[in-house]
């Protein structure tokens, strides 16, 4: 994916690879941020299916990542699971950490809020998807980002 790094500045880029690393402390499964401008198409869902594809996320031994997709101007993200974590998971799984974002993205915390729900990922995670002693970092912790 194109990287812009022009879209937060770098002190908010090192808090959010910080959190990924800190999260993935607790769990095997994979977090990853994309950060994009607008949402092409306008469904954030779709546009995260797309990334979490184009990013290879699915490249996990337990198809356990997980995609935080925000479009900053656009004011849309979604919040997807591999095929992994949907099967063992009910379906309200990302509800509180979607609500907390939108309400922390409502205030202008962009930051805060995507740390947030980076820590709220790896706390949920962790009960289905604990950390190994054998656990390799499968996914980059850098964010992707888009046009």
């Amino acid at each position: 994916m194109l990287f812009n790094k022009r879209l937060i500045s770098i002190a908010d880029e090192s808090k959010i690879i910080s959190a990924i690393k800190e999260a993935e402390l607790n769990t095997s499964g994979e977090i990853r941020v994309h950060l994009e401008r607008k949402c092409k198409k306008g469904d954030p869902i779709s546009r995260a299916i797309f990334v979490f594809n184009a990013i290879g996320m699915y490249k996990t031994k337990d198809r356990n990542g997980v995609l935080i997709y925000v479009a900053l101007e656009s004011k849309k993200f979604a919040i997807i699971g591999d095929s992994g974590i949907n099967n063992v998971i009910p379906g309200n799984f990302w509800n509180n950490i979607k609500e907390a974002l939108k309400s922390s993205f409502t205030k202008g915390e962009i930051c805060q809020g995507i740390v947030n729900a980076i820590h709220s990922t790896g706390e949920l995670l962790k009960k289905d998807f604990p950390y190994q002693s054998d656990d390799i970092n499968e996914q980059s912790d850098e964010i992707s980002y888009g046009k």
